[in-house]
């Protein structure tokens, strides 16, 4: 395991990458946030729930999973290289921990961003996957817009490259009282940049998705997603194949 991220399956070329930035709640030794430690259990620390589902689906034949092992507070790999890599604020928290300096961006960047980055690329060009699977949660409620409704299950998100999205979208609509976001609760076009440097620059399918919270915040439903996830990948993976 890295400092920056944690890599676990098989990554046997042409397999499934399961691509999660923020993964995990850690905040390094040396580092000081400046804030509650309880936030460190609340989404704008964490992506809830994306480990655990990913660790399930390494156990299955075909998959691998690339973590983001520090907290999106502490570095935030989704975002492009600068100062959105450590948030002034997340969600109406101030952090004043990351009231950096250039060297302190510098730090960051240095320690965790780019050992992650160029491991990622690394790992995208030796194992050559079939499929990534960009794997994210999103809260309910934002404390910061208590009125907003968030009503989406599950979330596809894209940029320019709507391959793996579209095949997405059609698989998920064939499920039964399942509600889905298409470009919700975020844009890819705004938010994608892990996707957009190591998946569409390169031509590879992928998908983007963000899972609801409340859904996989514990075992049973980190089980039944994690289910719901290898058959999406698979189906997508037939159905592109069948395009020819």
């Amino acid at each position: 395991m890295n400092e920056a991220y944690e890599l676990i399956g098989d990554t046997t070329p042409g397999g499934i990458l399961i691509e999660a930035d923020h993964a995990s709640a850690h905040v390094p030794d040396g580092i000081d946030l400046g804030i509650d430690p309880a936030l460190l259990n609340e989404h704008i620390a964490i992506d809830i729930g994306v480990a655990a589902i990913s660790r399930i689906l390494v156990q299955r034949p075909g998959f691998a999973a690339f973590l983001g092992n520090v907290s999106r507070l502490v570095c935030d790999y989704n975002r492009d290289e600068g100062p959105k890599v450590a948030p002034g604020i997340s969600d109406g928290h101030p952090i004043p921990g990351n009231a950096l300096d250039a060297n302190g961006y510098e730090q960051r960047l240095t320690q965790f961003y780019r050992p992650y980055h160029t491991a990622l690329a690394e790992l995208v060009a030796t194992m050559k996957p079939s499929l990534i699977l960009s794997l994210h949660s999103f809260t309910p409620r934002l404390q910061s817009r208590p009125n907003e409704q968030r009503p989406w299950h599950i979330g596809i998100l894209y940029n320019q490259d709507r391959r793996g999205a579209a095949l997405a979208l059609d698989v998920l609509a064939r499920e039964p009282g399942l509600v889905v976001g298409d470009q919700q609760p975020y844009s890819g076009t705004a938010l994608n940049a892990t996707m957009d440097r190591h998946a569409e620059a390169h031509g590879i399918l992928y998908i983007g998705v963000e899972i609801r919270q409340d859904l996989i915040g514990d075992a049973a439903g980190q089980a039944q997603w994690a289910d719901r996830m290898e058959h999406l990948c698979r189906q997508v993976l037939s159905m592109h194949a069948a395009l020819g």
